[in-house]
């Protein structure tokens, strides 16, 4: 019988094991600091907030992904058990 992963070790191992998941990881770090960017500035003009507002819900799409994988594994590992 074998334990299960919490999610941030099962994480790890997507990382290390699952291409999908590691660009989409990459990608949403790449989502990350862009925004980490543009919150240090004071004042943020039309264009730029758009493209805040974009790359939150790329963010957001990209996490979402991430996790269907997380899930998907889990099953597989769950029904192998």
């Amino acid at each position: 019988m074998s334990v299960p992963l919490g999610e941030a070790e099962l994480r790890q191992q997507l990382l290390s094991r699952d291409e999908e998941f590691r660009k989409l990881a990459a990608e949403h770090q790449s989502y990350d600091e862009q925004l980490e960017q543009l919150s240090r500035r004071h004042h943020l003009s039309a264009d730029e907030r758009m493209q805040e507002i974009t790359l939150k819900k790329k963010k957001l799409m990209l996490k979402d992904q991430m996790y269907s994988i997380v899930q998907r594994y889990q099953k597989e590992t769950n029904a192998g058990s």
